[in-house]
């Protein structure tokens, strides 16, 4: 039968307006369920070849390029506009407003305001580059656009062709902090032009740098073994080339004529492409590495180990310098002194299970730190061994030959510091942080090696546990006299939050509020141990989207979000200076600096929220603390039930791995090998918290952010709906919960839990008037009756329906999913049933090597597609080899094509259809606004 093309998508426009018009109403096998029953009726006309493939794709195109343009759109709006001019303008006024709260108006207040460090920008390479990198690009130019474009640029596919590589990551990083630096440079700028203007004779002194870079592309080794220590220095090396080199066009580009600082800049340049050049491939090769070795010592005078050594050079350019070069001369050397020999300055990171491994090694602690009854021994011991450190020498010999990952990475420091950049301090970063032990096991592996004062040891709280008792973690440290001294030499104490672990587990409110009082009760701790003239560093880890910990509407919500007014006029009435970092993931936050423009804005936002006045909001929240720890705590439960509920688990599992492509360089799922099933997850802990948060989108329920909120205002409905109109710190909290309703449709979830409930084919056998539909019905029925999912699914989806229920009832007016959400997700379940129903076609076949009939049903119904189709390939051959060579014989027959009709019926729309449920992953994930 042949179709005509626009009576089959008249045919499509008829069955979507049937569905719209009448939107609860349903068919006998899916009840009311309007989702399923779009779903449905695409699949008969399909059938029915009412319908093609083709038109299908071409509206999935339709609706993701709709969605393109709508998070280009939200972008713009995010950062407040996105042009250079009103960047400038901003960052203007933020100068003139430094300026005149200088109570005295006098330079040496203006230079103590702008030449401390506030916040920091860090690059991190989390898992979320599910774009193909000319799809990214468009999206930041489209939002950079003074008025957003009305139609998108077209593109086949939004997907990457493969996952990112590491190296690929870092270039991508290395170009957003690009982007950042020149950004950083507009407040430079504007900060030397106000100084200018009001301090002529002084103002070249100054040296401005309130906002810097941070990467931890290619240092971050916590749970992966990828990443080794000529990787990390390669890397480190490639940063301080190119922030070389950035100095050097700085230079070049005013047209200055200073012949040492230039022959000194050419040198350095010189030495460190050699080292880059020479950095070994790996640990094998001993002979290399002695000549990596060779090269970084004979060459460490001339490829400069510290960036101060230019600094007078720089100022004797800036005052040789013509009137129009000196700002910009004066802006580059600001930037260069700011962040050191690196583009950025350096974060690396392990996990505290690997500190203790090392420190049990090297000190025969036996106990396990975890154990609060072995704890005070474990301390008083670490204590003892602090007081006797002694610094041992480190070659690259030493790193060969140490096995541990604590001894290697802190030599790959100890390397560092030495060669490449001996001022900028490295922060140590400890995942899962969950004792004072773990802080004062690092400073002595550190004082070990020698760096202990050029590095910043950051505790990484992220656990439920660690948020609600980290006051008695950092206590434990301050006990130490150790520790304090440390804290005082170095003058600053770091600490790291989680979102996307905490948020998971607990609810991304309620883990947001758990952070917020653990600042509080960390200021209390400094005050109380008298340690007020201690810079505070928080950096908090989160990502793009609410799920990690993004506020979804604007920028200055995001950052007054993280970063509560109340926490900052606490830490500000006792006089504590408070560092404030916050992440910027993979492809998702190189977005905001994804143009010059975009950069811009963002730069201007968090200049604006660093430096004018601050609000003194009157929050009535804070009066209220017992309503407080009762509704966040309500949360937290809720969540931690969803969470042990094994329904849960059996949905993030079933076939929610397949919906999203891998996004990074590390691995998605934190499982071992393969073997020749589907290894089924038990638990959400077997999944890293991006790929997690990615499931539950495409699963059409954030259940991360909305999980547990409808038992907590069913216990207190007026107080909601009071604080929810009149206090800003919870109204943004329910943002996240406002746009968490409008991309999850409780109908998408429980259409997903009916695909898997083996009673809904059963009952569509029954309904089933074609023989061989009802026997492929039939068969997928017994095949979900080996998965033995249903029961749990359903008690889950009750769980969370009645949370749902509650929240709507007390949120009269609460958001819900936008109708092209909707379709899309219907579309993917059409597409799903027709997947399995093709598989219901494949002939019988002969087991090989443990792939046999069931192990099939059991790979596509978990929609393994591409290893299922791996097989078949192999077992149903369309070619046997050579046919037109000359075998001496007289030619026999040829058996070409024997397997074309599986191919072509079967196998090739099968590929093409979950293509297709993946493009629609990405549409799905344009509409949220951010991937995980």
């Amino acid at each position: 039968m042949t179709m005509d093309n626009a009576s089959s998508l008249s045919r499509l426009d008829s069955i979507l307006a049937s569905t719209t018009a009448h939107p609860d109403a349903g068919i006998a096998a899916e009840g009311t369920n309007p989702v399923m029953g779009i779903a449905l009726r695409l699949g008969e006309a399909l059938g029915r070849e009412e319908i093609s493939q083709a038109d299908i794709t071409s509206l999935v195109q339709k609706l993701r390029d709709e969605a393109f343009l709508a998070r280009a759109r939200k972008l713009h709006r995010y950062v407040g506009g996105a042009t250079i001019e009103a960047t400038k303008e901003k960052l203007r006024n933020v100068a003139r407003a430094i300026a005149e709260a200088c109570p005295t108006g006098s330079f040496a207040e203006y230079q103590d305001r702008i030449s401390a460090i506030q916040f920091a920008a860090v690059f991190t390479a989390h898992p979320t580059f599910a774009l193909s990198n000319p799809v990214y690009a468009a999206l930041a130019e489209c939002a950079s656009q003074t008025i957003p474009p009305q139609e998108a640029p077209f593109f086949e596919t939004h997907r990457r062709s493969a996952p990112p590589t590491l190296e690929e990551e870092f270039t991508l990083a290395a170009q957003a902090i690009t982007r950042a630096r020149n950004a950083m440079d507009l407040l430079a700028t504007a900060l030397l032009e106000e100084a200018a203007t009001r301090w002529p004779q002084e103002w070249t002194s100054l040296k401005p740098c309130p906002v810097i870079a941070t990467s931890w592309v290619g240092y971050d080794t916590d749970g992966r073994t990828d990443i080794g220590w000529w990787d990390t220095l390669r890397l480190r090396l490639r940063m301080k080339l190119f922030q070389l080199m950035r100095l050097e066009s700085q230079i070049m580009h005013e047209g200055l004529l200073a012949p040492e600082l230039t022959e000194k800049l050419q040198r350095a340049i010189a030495c460190v492409k050699e080292q880059i050049s020479a950095v070994p491939a790996g640990p094998s090769d001993a002979q290399a590495v002695a000549n990596f070795a060779k090269l970084l010592v004979s060459q460490r005078n001339t490829a400069l180990t510290h960036a101060a050594e230019l600094d007078g050079l720089l100022k004797t350019a800036i005052n040789a310098a013509p009137p129009s070069a000196r700002i910009p001369l004066a802006v580059a050397r600001a930037g260069f002194l700011a962040h050191g020999l690196g583009l950025a300055h350096t974060h690396v990171r392990l996990n505290a299970s690997q500190i203790h491994n090392f420190v049990r090694q090297k000190l025969n602690l036996l106990d396990d730190p975890n154990n609060p009854a072995h704890r005070r021994a474990l301390l008083n011991q670490i204590n003892e061994a602090l007081e006797a450190a002694t610094p041992v020498p480190v070659d690259f010999g030493a790193l060969l030959s140490d096995p541990s990952s604590a001894g290697r990475l802190m030599m790959t420091i100890a390397q560092m510091v030495k060669f490449i950049d001996s001022d900028t301090p490295v922060r140590f970063l400890i995942a899962e942080t969950e004792t004072g032990y773990t802080l004062l096991s690092a400073l002595w592996v550190a004082a070990c090696f020698g760096v202990a004062d050029k590095i910043e040891i950051s505790p990484l709280f992220e656990t439920e546990d660690a948020l609600m008792n980290g006051e008695h973690i950092v206590e434990e440290a301050l006990r130490s006299p150790a520790w304090r001294a440390y804290i005082r030499r170095i003058g600053r104490i770091c600490f790291q939050f989680g979102y996307s672990d905490s948020g998971r587990y607990v609810g991304q409110l309620a883990a947001t509020y758990l952070i917020e009082r653990l600042r509080l009760r960390i200021h209390d701790l400094l005050v109380r141990w008298d340690m007020q003239d201690i810079t505070v560093v928080f950096f908090d880890t989160h990502g793009e989207s609410i799920g990690r910990g993004a506020h979804p509407f604007r920028m200055a919500d995001r950052l007054d979000y993280l970063s509560p007014p109340h926490v900052r006029a606490r830490f500000k009435a006792t006089g504590i200076a408070c560092r404030e970092e916050t992440a910027f993931q993979g492809g998702d936050g190189y977005l905001l600096f994804g143009t010059p423009e975009l950069a811009g804005a963002t730069m201007a936002t968090i200049a604006e929220n660093l430096f004018l006045p601050l609000r003194q909001e009157e929050d009535p929240i804070y009066d209220q603390p017992d309503f407080s720890a009762d509704f966040f705590s309500s949360i937290s439960e809720g969540m931690k039930k969803l969470v042990e509920d094994p329904g849960y688990a059996a949905l993030l599992g079933a076939f929610g791995p397949s919906l999203i492509d891998r996004t990074g360089s590390r691995p998605p799922a934190r499982q071992s090998a393969e073997s020749a099933t589907h290894k089924r997850i038990t638990h959400p802990g077997q999944l890293r918290a991006i790929p997690n948060n990615a499931i539950l989108q495409q699963l059409g329920w954030c259940a991360n952010t909305l999980q547990g909120l409808g038992a907590a205002v069913r216990r207190h409905p007026e107080t909601f709906e009071t604080f929810r109109t009149s206090s800003p710190r919870f109204h943004r909290a329910l943002d996240f919960a406002q746009h968490g309703l409008a991309c999850s449709d409780d109908k998408v979830l429980k259409s997903v839990v009916c695909l898997l409930d083996p009673g809904f084919w059963l009952d569509r056998a029954t309904e089933e008037k074609i023989p061989a539909r009802r026997k492929a019905f039939l068969s997928l029925m017994q095949d979900l009756e080996k998965l033995d999912l249903s029961a749990e699914l359903l008690t889950m989806f009750r769980r969370i329906q009645a949370d749902h229920l509650a929240l709507r009832e007390a949120w009269e007016h609460a958001p819900r999913t936008e109708p092209q959400i909707r379709l899309l997700h219907a579309i993917r379940i059409m597409l799903i049933e027709q997947i399995w129903l093709l598989a219901c076609r494949v002939p019988f076949f002969m087991p090989r090597g443990g792939f046999n009939h069931d192990v099939m049903m059991q790979h596509i119904l978990c929609l393994d597609i591409s290893a299922v189709l791996e097989e078949l390939e192999y077992i149903f051959p369309t070619s046997t080899g050579p046919t037109n060579l000359d075998f001496h014989e007289p030619r026999g027959p040829r058996e070409e094509g024997i397997y074309e009709r599986e191919h072509r019926d079967i196998f090739v729309p099968m590929q093409q259809m979950f293509e297709l449920i993946r493009e629609i992953s990405i549409a799905i994930m344009h509409n949220i606004g951010a991937f995980g």
